[in-house]
């Protein structure tokens, strides 16, 4: 009974979420992205959503209701687990001339 009564307690603690994702990384971010998409004709535009997630999540940390760190979050993403992810919005954004690009990248999707 004690154990159930922990978990109840564990499960219903309020945790806020702080990202440290600062602005001079956002900039650092968008020029990086804007070399790599020059460089690759608009080809790494496919992967940037990704990426982008990517660097906010693995800066984002887990608080308890007093304020202090209990966790981080982690984003595991890499171009080889999900090449078939890509491959198939890169074909979509072919055929409809970018306008899929549009959904990828605000996440309309499903599965981004």
């Amino acid at each position: 009974m004690n154990q159930v009564l922990q978990a109840a307690q564990v499960g219903s603690r309020a945790a806020r979420l702080r990202c440290e994702f600062s602005i001079g990384q956002s900039i650092g971010h968008v020029i990086v992205w804007v070399v790599l998409t020059l460089i690759t004709f608009g080809l790494a535009l496919l992967v940037f959503p990704y990426y982008l997630n990517r660097a906010v999540l693995n800066r984002t940390e887990v608080l308890d209701q007093q304020g202090r760190p209990i966790g981080k979050l982690r984003c595991n993403f890499d171009l080889i687990s999900s090449i078939g992810h890509v491959i198939i919005w890169g074909i979509l954004i072919l055929i409809t001339f970018g306008i899929a690009g549009f959904f990828i990248s605000t996440g309309w999707c499903g599965s981004c």
